[in-house]
């Protein structure tokens, strides 16, 4: 059971639930920070590698299967996307890193802008960091880690594609996660276990970034 007044207590799940029943839009894609609006209300962003499923994740959370692009091939999502639902809160989609089919020198462009955003944006409260749970943290979730960990932005790991994996594989990853997180200074102490494919954890997901209104 949760401890009352948790994210996810009875409270905090529905509120997560009311939150995004809205009708969620898609606001705008800026290839530069210099690109994007004055900040307003607050921010999460969602990064990750290349393919580790943001946009499906978006869009499960919303409850749209169209409003995030998604796309089989990495490294699809080169712009900064913003989503909001008239709710004080903006979700964005950060490009890719780790792998593009791209030139290396457009790669790099790509999560330089990415970086320059979490470093740079005061509304930001928190960085949803993807990671695809059959592989658990590789060298550039780390280097990504290491980045976010040194601008002092809040920084929770949600496990993603958990429906390709045994429970008992879904935990193991989850522990070697948490125990390799424990001493970042910026990095929330629970690590989320997602799938955008069966729903599973999204109550939970929801109900954290509630919680950061």
């Amino acid at each position: 059971m949760a401890d009352p007044g948790s994210p996810s207590d009875d409270a905090g799940l529905e509120a997560g639930r009311l939150l995004f029943a809205r009708p969620w839009r898609f606001l705008a894609g800026v290839a530069t920070v210099a690109g994007l609006p004055a900040p307003d209300g607050v921010e999460v962003a969602f990064a990750g590698r290349s393919n580790v499923g943001k946009s499906s994740l978006i869009n499960a959370l919303t409850g749209q299967k169209a409003l995030a692009r998604t796309s089989n091939t990495p490294g699809r999502t080169r712009e900064l996307n913003l989503f909001g639902a008239e709710a004080g809160l903006i979700l964005v989609d950060l490009p890719g890193y780790g792998y593009a089919r791209a030139a290396k020198k457009d790669a790099a462009a790509w999560q330089k802008m990415a970086f320059a955003y979490v470093r740079g944006r005061s509304n930001l409260r928190r960085v949803y960091l993807l990671v695809d749970a059959r592989h658990g943290l590789k060298a550039a979730d780390m280097e990504a880690l290491d980045l976010l960990d040194k601008a002092a932005v809040s920084t929770q790991i949600v496990l993603t594609k958990c429906d390709k994996l045994q429970p008992d594989a879904v935990e193991s990853t989850r522990a070697a996660v948490v125990a390799a997180i424990a001493k970042r200074p910026a990095a929330h102490p629970e690590v989320l276990a997602t799938s955008a494919r069966t729903a599973a954890g999204l109550a939970a997901l929801k109900a954290e970034i509630a919680s950061l209104r």
